[in-house]
This record gives C-alpha cells, structure tokens and sequence, in this order.
C-alpha cells in the first residue's frame, strides 16, 4: 500500500513538473512600447502597448477571485462549450457498453492496485484545490502576475468544475461501479481535466501535455479503483475541459490600436490577438 507521505511525495513531484513545464515568458509581461517621434518629430503611428498580455494585467483578490466565479457562469453558453459538452455527450453512451467490461479488467488485475492508487488523492478537490491556492499565492509572493493570474483560474475552474458536476451528478443519481454514491460524472476526472485545460491556455502545450497525461491517469485510476465506469470518465473529461475554458475565455485574446496615414487623412486600426 501507498502511504500518505508517498502520495504527498507524488503529488509534489507533478506540480514541480508543471511548474518546470512553464515557459520562460511566463515571467512578469515586458514594459510597453510608447508612440515615437520621427526625425521631423511627428507621430506617424501610434501604437498602445500592442505586445502587452492581458494574463499579466489585474491580477485579482481573493474576493475578486469568487465574484468572478460566479461571473464565468455567464460565459458557459458558448459555441465551443457546447460542442465540447456535445462530445462528451456522445462518448459517454458510445463507451457504455464497455463500462462493465472495462471496470472489469481493469479493477482485475491486482498488478495495477499500487500505480493507481495515488488517483484517487491527486484527482480530489484537498489537493486541487490546494494547488490552485499554492499556484496563485507563489505568483503574488514573488510579483509575478502571470504565474497568480494562472492561479486565480484554477481556482475558478475548481469550484465551476465541482458546481457543474455537483449538478449533474444530483440530476443522473447513477450508483457507482460499487454500489456507494452518485457515478456520472467523475468528479476527479471534472476538475484535473479543468486544471489541465487552464494550464494548457495559459502556457501552452509545454505545461499542457504533462497536465492532460496526469488528468487521464486520474481518470484511469477512478475506473482502476470501481468508483467509476469509462463513460462517467469520457464525460467528466469534457465537463472539465469546459470549466477550464470558460474561466479563461478572455485570457488570450487581446486588442492593439494604431494609428496610420493613408491618402487625405489617417486611419485607426484595430487588431485583435487570439
């Protein structure tokens, strides 16, 4: 058996994994660029601050932090969540079928009781949470705004996870592979999948693929242990991908202005970064 100091061990070992992942622009975002002169001292083209990241700008308080939670649930209706939330919807009663059978072998094999045991504390909400917290108060203890705005979503995309799967989980009452408790969706599957989703836009695939592989092993340990079938997985997947975006809707999108001649006068462009 795996003792809880191990599993700690592990836990930490992940998020310094993450944390490496992280590119080096994720460092405080770089002074803005100013309007200058030409050798006539005249402005021929302004531009204000276009480089500049909008993750590095207002960083929240911890109550900003919560009013904005319950501001993302306005941004849920949206193309993208929709067809997200279409594909689980129709994984889930694809890999029906297999639920049983999956449970089965996988539960079966007494080889894979240790590797997936840590699952069950990596993919709940103590250490979800916990990491969300830890990320967003490193990044304000060493003034970097990026690595606390990346925080303050995965703390938004913990409790819009757990809402969304707290409400389904009440609507489907599905009994779990054991017999205890609500089944569909996996809530340890929801919200890794939802910190793995805000990583990912936040720092791209560098930080991404190490956060979707530990996502999938929580989901793969969920079924290992019978506290949940592939389909409750398949689901819980996409309702997390859909936490994670909707907290970070406005994250990579940004809005430059610039000034340019044109024949008999000047033109305002506007230019938007997505």
């Amino acid at each position: 058996m795996i003792s809880r100091s191990r599993f700690r061990a592990a836990a930490i070992a992940v998020t310094l994994s993450i944390v490496a992942a992280v590119p080096a622009r994720a460092q405080t975002g770089s002074a803005s660029s100013g309007a200058q002169p030409d050798r006539e001292g005249n402005f021929g083209s302004v531009r204000l601050q276009p480089d500049r990241d909008p993750a590095v700008d207002d960083v929240p308080s911890f109550g900003e932090i919560l009013t904005g939670t319950l501001r993302a649930f306005q941004h849920l209706p949206s193309r993208t969540n929709f067809e997200l939330l279409a594909l689980g919807g129709i994984a889930a009663p694809a890999t029906h079928p297999a639920d049983s059978e999956t449970s089965r072998v996988l539960s079966g094999s007494v080889a894979l009781d240790e590797p997936f045991e840590a699952g069950a504390f990596l993919g709940g909400t103590p250490f979800q949470i916990g990491a969300a917290f830890a990320t967003y108060g490193l990044g304000r203890a060493f003034h970097n705004s990026r690595i606390a705005r990346a925080g303050a979503d995965l703390v938004q995309a913990q409790l819009v996870a757990e809402a969304l799967t707290m409400g389904i989980k009440q609507a489907t009452r599905r009994a779990r592979p054991e017999g205890s408790g609500y089944s569909f969706p996996s809530g340890h599957t929801t919200v890794s999948f939802a910190s793995a989703t805000v990583l990912h836009r936040h720092f791209g695939w560098k930080a991404g693929i190490p956060a979707y592989l530990a996502a999938a092993y929580v989901g793969t340990a969920r079924i290992q242990t019978r506290r949940h079938y592939l389909s409750d997985v398949a689901f819980g997947a996409a309702l997390g991908a859909v936490a994670g975006r909707t907290v970070t809707l406005n994250r990579r999108h940004g809005v430059g202005l610039s000034v340019a001649p044109v024949n008999g006068g000047g033109a305002v462009l506007i230019g938007i970064a997505r």
